[in-house]
């Protein structure tokens, strides 16, 4: 029998409502060791899906807690295993509290991930929308959350799924010309099976196209903000932060770390690192952050470079140019509401392909162009699509399509429908993977200690 596992399914910190999760065939056993119903009724004799008032008390009877009691029997819970929710109120102290008592009682730490992990390994959910509950969990903008929703739903399992099942397909057809070749289906046959792999080719590829727009909604699109001091690097976090996030001053090299914030933007979340200023400095702490912020400029997807545009460009500027070749920038032009000494066409000469936009934080002139320029940069995202998760679920889809296009070679020269069969069957694993009907042991346990211990 399994283990009966417990955690703290909430997240820390002070709140009105705290829970301590319990899962497993003595889930209801060990919840009433500790919870004494009002009623006297013991939680063995609820029925599922019930809910019962009353107190948490340790061994020598004292209360712990006032607390609810949500009962789920197997199947019909989150893990398909029995399971105790106990609601109580969500001081830290408190819960640590009712959790001791539930090892004491008989279960053991839940580890990260293992109410997913068990939910996946008892079939209520497959990997895909067993990762897609991470997603929901840190999505990052209402329509990141919404793809993830979608994901949970098994939007990609059906597609994964459908993909599957018409290869399943051609696979059998072939298997049935190797079984009964007196038949003489040959050439029909595979011309069907051709056309068909050419057709899931192109669904898989259809996946992949959207592993970018994937990562970037679960990451967010990783963004650095450069530029020489009291350019308005911090202003501009501000403005996409619509809040104070960072300290903005008159006094050059304030902002001496990297300093990251998540902004949506459209409904894609950004990654906007606002970074020190990028000068000559003697100032050891200053330095350490001027390395900082050209380590961000060189791993970025997308660079923001600041000019302040009532300055004269100058040596430090200079150095900003040197970052900027190969690299996917847009230049700002900043403080365009005071008198200008920099132009844009003096900047846009420096790196000519670049997309120049004048700007006005205090005026907030310039900034619906910034806004539609980096939208323009993440291209459109249909937010119902089926998407790519991770590197992991790509490599197995450009692992199938590589497959597919080793049948379709097989079938082209005529070398034996067998080994048609095989590069088919090769497919097939790797779909089954993406989907954990078979994968490792290893693979499961890496992909659920991302989660955290409550969930």
């Amino acid at each position: 029998m399994e283990d009966t596992i417990s955690a703290i399914a909430t997240a820390a910190g002070a709140a009105g409502v705290g829970i301590v999760r319990i899962s497993g065939a003595a889930a209801i056993d060990v919840a009433d060791k500790i919870f004494c119903a009002a009623n006297g009724k013991a939680l063995a004799q609820v029925d599922g899906g019930r809910i019962v008032f009353g107190h948490v008390k340790n061994f020598s009877g004292e209360v712990v807690d006032e607390a609810i009691a949500l009962v789920m029997r197997e199947p019909k819970s989150y893990t398909r295993e029995d399971v105790v929710e106990l609601q109580c109120h969500g001081g830290s102290v408190v819960l640590r509290e009712v959790l001791k008592l539930t090892f004491a009682a008989g279960a053991r730490p839940a580890e990260r991930g293992e109410f997913t992990k068990r939910a996946f390994l008892n079939g209520r959910i497959d990997l895909t929308q067993a990762q897609a509950v991470l997603d929901v969990i840190q999505a990052k903008t209402s329509a990141a959350l919404h793809v993830a929703q979608n994901q949970l739903a098994g939007k990609t399992s059906e597609t994964v799924r459908e993909i599957r099942q018409a290869i399943l397909n051609s696979a059998a057809h072939i298997e049935a010309i190797i079984d009964f070749p007196e038949d003489d289906l040959d050439a029909v046959t595979l011309t069907a099976v051709d056309k068909n792999i050419a057709a899931q080719i192109e669904r898989l590829n259809e996946l992949l196209a959207n592993q970018s727009a994937g990562k970037i909604l679960r990451e967010g699109l990783e963004t650095a903000i450069i530029g020489k001091p009291n350019v308005g690097k911090s202003s501009l976090l501000n403005f996409f932060a619509k809040t104070e996030r960072a300290i903005v001053t008159d006094i050059p090299g304030t902002t001496r770390d990297s300093i990251e914030e998540f902004v949506n933007v459209g409904g894609v979340p950004l990654k906007i690192i606002d970074t020190a200023g990028i000068r000559n400095s003697s100032d050891a702490v200053e330095k350490i952050g001027i390395a900082r912020a050209r380590d961000c400029a060189q791993r970025a997807e997308l660079i923001l470079a600041l000019f302040d545009g009532s300055r004269p460009l100058d040596a430090e500027d200079e150095e900003i140019f040197k970052l900027l070749p190969e690299r996917d920038a847009l230049i700002l032009l900043t403080k365009t509401d005071l008198p200008r000494v920099t132009t844009a066409a003096m900047v846009a000469k420096k790196i000519p392909a670049a997309q120049v936009i004048e700007l006005s934080l205090k005026s907030g002139a310039g900034t619906d162009e910034l806004l539609s320029a980096i939208g323009e940069r993440v291209g459109t995202i249909d937010f119902e699509m089926s998407f790519v998760r991770d590197e992991r679920e790509a490599n197995l889809l450009r692992q199938a399509v590589k497959h597919l296009r080793e049948a379709q070679e097989t079938i082209r020269l005529n070398v034996g429908i067998d080994f048609v069969s095989i590069d088919l069957r090769a497919a097939l694993e790797c779909l089954s993977e993406l989907t954990g009907e078979s994968v490792g042991e290893d693979v499961i346990n890496e992909i659920f200690s991302k989660f955290c211990v409550g969930k």
